[in-house]
């Protein structure tokens, strides 16, 4: 497989370009193409283990957008304007605990690993589980979930940046009521799934105000 050697400067560049995007260009919108290679660097992206915890729905009906704006107080502005917006799902403990049906189907059909190396793979993913991270709650798998979800958030993110398109993370909404919506218009289990955030995608109707801010390099970083 050859790859493409993008310059350190582009790559950096891309994230000088990249900021949180309050407000689109509604007339701007991405391409078929486009889209389809934001989200597919969200199903090449890296996970624990290699497990995937995650779904996504690109929410494109103004209806359901309409549904999201009062129980996601940090999203209006962005649902009228951009051109696509995703939900990024994690899923719950019973599709994440170590003897879960999900699990043995990743194993088994996706990763397609025989029996001995399942038995010792799912004896690996117990003890990290139980012993390692103390995962002892359903809250607790979640949170562990979530974290995976977030690369996928970042590399998304960063890839959009990277071909001249804006986003926007966004974590405020109230949880429990965009669940219960999830689960009465959108036809989603939330006993399996539930919402770590929401990403906006699209172009920047003007520049930013100010320019980016960031701690001082060498205050972040120690060298032992």
């Amino acid at each position: 497989m050859s790859t493409t050697h993008i310059s350190k400067e582009d790559v950096l560049n891309a994230f000088q370009f990249r900021h949180a995007t309050k407000e689109f260009d509604s007339s701007k919108k991405l391409s078929e193409d486009d889209i389809n290679f934001i989200l597919q660097t969200a199903n090449l992206s890296p996970s624990s283990f290699g497990f995937e915890p995650w779904h996504f729905i690109v929410v494109q009906d103004q209806e359901l957008r309409e549904l999201l704006k009062p129980v996601a107080w940090g999203a209006p502005l962005k649902l009228d304007t951009a051109s696509h917006f995703v939900l990024g799902l994690s899923m719950k403990a019973p599709m994440t605990k170590w003897d879960s049906e999900y699990i043995t189907h990743m194993m088994k059909d996706v990763k397609q690993l025989p029996e001995d190396v399942m038995e010792m793979y799912s004896k690996f993913y117990r003890e990290f589980q139980e012993r390692d991270f103390n995962l002892d709650s359903d809250k607790k798998l979640f949170d562990w979930a979530s974290k995976q979800t977030y690369i996928a958030l970042g590399n998304m993110m960063t890839a959009a940046a990277l071909v001249g398109i804006d986003s926007c993370p966004i974590e405020g909404f109230h949880q429990e009521k965009v669940e219960q919506l999830l689960q009465e218009k959108f036809d989603i289990d939330t006993t399996k799934y539930g919402l770590s955030y929401m990403v906006a995608f699209g172009h920047r109707k003007e520049d930013p105000a100010r320019p980016k801010s960031r701690r001082d390099f060498d205050s972040i970083i120690t060298w032992k």
